[in-house]
């Protein structure tokens, strides 16, 4: 299950519809943000994932949760840190 970022919650509160109008400066702006932290994201994964499968096949079960934690901790604050910086973006005038 994919988690909503703020803006998305807000838009579904509001019927979709943005009150906000971007310029193509912060919608250039947003696209990069977007394309930087699924690069910080892959980059985790790609660090962590063989490190979860290699503990699976040892059967350490206790690595493996523990490794799985660090993951999702290390996901949750790059997606934190990424709505942050959209929502700077969006205040922009």
């Amino acid at each position: 299950m994919a988690l909503k970022s703020a803006w998305e919650l807000a838009l579904e509160r509001t019927g979709g519809k943005s009150s906000v109008k971007l310029t193509d400066a912060q919608k250039a702006k947003l696209a990069e943000l977007d394309k930087l932290y699924t690069a910080k994201i892959a980059q985790e994964e790609l660090t962590l994932k063989p490190k979860i499968t290699e503990a699976q096949a040892a059967g350490d079960a206790e690595a493996v949760q523990k490794l799985e934690g660090q993951l999702q901790t290390v996901l949750g604050r790059i997606r934190r840190k990424l709505e942050e910086e959209k929502e700077a973006v969006r205040k922009e005038t």
